[in-house]
């Protein structure tokens, strides 16, 4: 018994040092690398391409990559990013040569949308998304887009800020989260015809909406999405601009907690205009996708129809649209849930502390509150036409210039 105990005590022993071994290892090593196999490419820059990579960079990359004080994307520090993971900083995709992706090949560029591989061999860790289901069309457009002379990938030297994953960021990174392999066959478009499946595309391969809509970032399921914790179930915490944790979304059809009792109608509203069909606002990080045409978003809706409802009860902690008093320019501010893309000092999405100099005067500045897509077509921004009350306009207006001051 005496030996039993000590080869078990042995055993136990050598657990543990290998456990402590790879624990430093990872702490060490960090996020890992691996080979890189970019394809022989060369893209065809044509305006179609162009036109089509610039929509799905709006959508994709702009939220991560446009820094506004540059106008480009050069990268910024990632404010979404779940605590848990660290501080993440996004990469500089503009022309430049030194700090961008000027040098990098359409082969090598391809390789890292699809894989998450860098041509330096560095895996983008679990916050980058990867495009390894997405049709070979759209990825030679996008390609197209960062070569164009489009304004937001003109050369900039901006150099790039080093993230700083913590331990559980850089372990998961080793155990559970994997580049892409690299397609080996042809990607072709979707059937348009079977709204279902284009709309599965769209959700899951094309515009990544399931690894927000889970409930948890550390048991997703990269290569079969459904067997994901809670898929489109929601619950994963994620911060605003402000910082304050906003919880996603429950997809699932399900009537009491998820959005069964949406209409499609109201789910193509509160996509492209950014309002839920109870007046409240879709809270950053969740932004309106006005690029999305009317026919994918009923897709979207189709296919989230079909998966299983799941009664996820979640405290969303939406702000009360009852309480402010309507001479409170700060309360309303709230109410409306400015703060959470805007945050308390005005400055995020967008920088209210030049409110004054962008719209000095007051009809201008309700003008855009009220429908700011009239102004800008690609913006974020939801219309607040027939959601903020008359009378709360002078209030919020003089709060929003006093955050200028």
């Amino acid at each position: 018994m005496k030996l039993f105990f000590k080869i078990l005590g042995g055993l136990i022993l050598l657990i543990l040092l290998a456990a402590g071994g790879f624990a430093a290892f990872v702490a060490i090593d960090g996020i890992p690398h691996y080979p890189t196999k970019p394809p022989d490419l060369k893209v065809e820059i044509t305006p179609q391409r162009v036109e089509r990579g610039k929509l799905i960079a709006n959508l994709l990359c702009s939220q991560c990559h446009l820094d506004t004080k540059t106008g480009r994307l050069t990268g910024h520090r990632l404010p979404d990013l779940p605590p848990e993971f660290g501080v993440a900083y996004s990469k500089n995709l503009t022309h430049d040569k030194n700090v961008g992706i000027g040098g990098w090949s359409d082969g090598e560029i391809a390789y890292m949308l699809r894989t998450g591989i860098r041509r330096d061999g560095k895996y983008t860790p679990p916050w980058m998304i990867k495009l390894h289901g997405i049709q070979d069309e759209d990825i030679l457009s996008i390609i197209a887009f960062l070569r164009s002379d489009d304004s937001l990938v003109l050369a900039d030297p901006t150099p790039d800020k080093e993230s700083e994953p913590t331990f559980l960021a850089k372990f998961l990174s080793h155990v559970a989260f994997k580049p892409y392999p690299y397609p080996d066959h042809p990607i072709p478009a979707p059937d348009t015809t079977d709204k279902v499946k284009w709309g599965r595309y769209l959700a899951v391969e094309a515009f990544d909406c399931w690894p927000c809509h889970s409930g948890d970032f550390k048991k997703m399921k990269q290569f079969e999405p459904e067997k994901s914790y809670l898929f489109m179930g929601g619950g994963n915490l994620m911060p605003d601009l402000g910082g304050n944790m906003i919880v996603t979304a429950n997809l699932t059809p399900d009537a009491e907690t998820g959005i069964g009792k949406w209409s499609e109608d109201d789910f193509v509203k509160a996509l492209h205009g950014g309002m839920r069909p109870d007046g409240r606002i879709l809270r950053y990080p969740m932004v309106k996708y006005s690029e999305l045409t009317e026919s994918e978003l009923r897709a979207i809706y189709a296919y989230l129809r079909t998966v299983p409802a799941l009664g996820h009860p979640l405290d969303r902690n939406f702000p009360d649209l009852t309480g402010a008093a309507l001479s409170d320019g700060k309360a309303i501010y709230h109410k409306y849930g400015c703060v959470a893309c805007h945050t308390e000092t005005g400055v995020g999405i967008g920088d209210l502390t030049l409110a004054k100099r962008d719209f000095p005067a007051d009809s201008s500045l309700q003008a855009w509150i009220k429908n700011p897509s009239s102004f800008k077509p690609m913006t974020k921004m939801p219309s607040f036409q027939g959601i903020i009350k008359d009378e709360e306009f002078a209030p919020l207006m003089a709060y929003v210039r006093e955050l200028g001051k």
